[in-house]
């Protein structure tokens, strides 16, 4: 009997363990992505105030910056479903950091990757350079305003 427990108790720390690392690694990815957004938003304010050539840099910063939120996404997703402040804690609207975590967090995240998703299909059947520009710097603003507005500042600091 003692065994059974001791062998429980191992992989409660396992379990544990993977979860910490899930919960670190997401919010270490969050901190690069935001970077990134800012960067790829940066970027094409610049080059559509500028009347800029849309060139090859610039469509890499859009597609890493996009590919970084994307990774992000499925993070959370993976985050949601283990998590004991996430999919478990739905239904609970009466605590704001429970409904933060459950429910708003994971939705503006979902919403923001889709505005970006959709601001780097629009840059490319944009007809000019400016355009191109001006696509990704609404899409990809709204969608890190939206990510900026869902963060759990506090579970952060």
């Amino acid at each position: 009997m003692p065994y059974t427990f001791v062998l429980l108790i191992q992989q409660s720390n396992k379990i544990m363990n993977s979860y910490s690392l899930l919960q670190t690694s997401h919010s270490w990815w969050a901190a690069l992505t935001i970077i990134l957004l800012f960067v790829a938003l940066t970027n094409s304010v610049f080059g559509m105030n500028s009347k800029r050539i849309f060139s090859v840099k610039d469509r890499k910063i859009a597609l890493i910056a996009m590919t970084f939120a994307h990774l992000q996404l499925i993070l959370g997703l993976v985050l949601y479903f283990v998590s004991p402040i996430g999919f478990s804690a739905l239904g609970q609207m009466s605590s704001a950091i429970l409904r933060l975590t459950s429910l708003e967090h994971p939705l503006v995240g979902i919403v923001a990757i889709i505005l970006i998703t959709i601001g780097w299909s629009k840059h490319k059947k944009a007809d000019n350079d400016t355009r191109k520009f001006k696509q990704i710097s609404i899409f990809y603003g709204a969608g890190l305003l939206l990510i900026l507005s869902r963060i759990p500042w506090s579970l952060w600091f």
